[in-house]
């Protein structure tokens, strides 16, 4: 890497491991293989979001659809495998534009010609991104129809509160003052429940984690012996939220990136935070975003919602 050129992989990789709490950020877990490994997590038994999720919208989504409004463009951020945008696009009043923002470009191109082979009129734009470094507002279409944001799945429990309240501000920011946004929001729940969802029986979960130890060896010339390291999902009770790790099972130094970093046995790097917030924390979050929680709709046992905000 020359002067002129970064790699915020790298960047983040080196000061992560530098850290007293090693720690690399989430969205570097979705490289091509983390994406299709997360396709899989989605539809294991103990995952219960995405089924969830999906449950409300095949219920709700007409409602949804009635507040986006015709001739509507839609900007899902984190797009993964574009599966619950169909549910959405199908009750929706002649959808104009849809574009998926991703930061896995082939992952997120295959997933666009598969939408775009079943919704043949519709205009894709897909965009490359991370969704939290993504400035969209110039890229987007003006049509006769409103902007609406969709960020299903509870990434948006990924982050922090200042992150989530830069993501919305930005979101506000590209979509416009007359838009909507609607967002998955995992709710409080039992360990008992949450645990398991991210420490699955078949192990995909943990294969998915230590993919990132397999990417730092590929891109930035690691040693790391994976099978040193084994994942570990955590529930923190203070933060509500899960959180994911890489725990060493060994005293052992490794070398990425051309630096060396050593880890005691039980050492761990927190690759992932998944927390679950309750509706009206996540709406004072929104309001000083400028947006307003409007609406939400739920399961029958309350396990996950799914809001839609207004710009305010």
């Amino acid at each position: 890497m020359d002067g002129l050129t970064r790699d915020p992989f790298r960047e983040d990789v080196l000061e992560g491991l530098a850290k007293p709490q090693k720690a690399i950020p989430s969205r570097w877990l979705y490289d091509e293989k983390g994406s299709q490994l997360f396709d899989q997590i989605t539809r294991l038994p103990e995952y219960y979001p995405t089924r969830t999720e999906l449950g409300i919208l095949r219920e709700r989504a007409d409602e949804m659809a009635e507040a986006i409004g015709p001739d509507a463009v839609i900007v899902e951020y984190g797009a993964g495998s574009l599966l619950k945008i169909r549910l959405l696009l199908d009750a929706l009043e002649r959808p104009a534009v849809f574009v998926p923002v991703d930061i896995s470009a082939s992952h997120l191109d295959a997933a666009a010609d598969e939408l775009q082979a079943d919704y043949p009129d519709l205009v894709i734009q897909p965009i490359a991104s991370d969704f939290m470094a993504s400035n969209l507002g110039e890229a987007l279409p003006e049509t006769a129809g409103r902007r609406a944001g969709f960020f299903p799945g509870s990434t948006v429990g990924n982050l922090g509160d200042d992150d989530i309240c830069r993501f919305l501000r930005n979101a506000r920011a590209d979509l416009g003052g007359q838009a909507c946004f609607v967002i998955g929001l995992d709710q409080p729940k039992s360990p008992d429940i949450l645990v398991p969802a991210y420490d699955d029986a078949q192990g995909v979960t943990a294969a998915f984690n230590k993919n990132l130890l397999v990417r730092m060896n590929r891109e930035l010339g690691g040693n790391i012996d994976i099978g040193a390291f084994a994942h570990e999902a955590r529930w923190n009770g203070a933060a509500s939220r899960i959180e994911m790790h890489l725990t060493s099972l060994k005293d052992q130094s490794v070398k990425v990136a051309g630096e060396t970093f050593a880890f005691r046995k039980g050492e761990t790097i927190h690759t992932e935070n998944s927390r679950k917030i309750a509706l009206d924390a996540f709406s004072a979050l929104a309001e000083t975003a400028g947006w307003a929680l409007t609406r939400h709709w739920t399961d029958p046992d309350g396990l996950f919602a799914v809001m839609l905000l207004e710009a305010q």
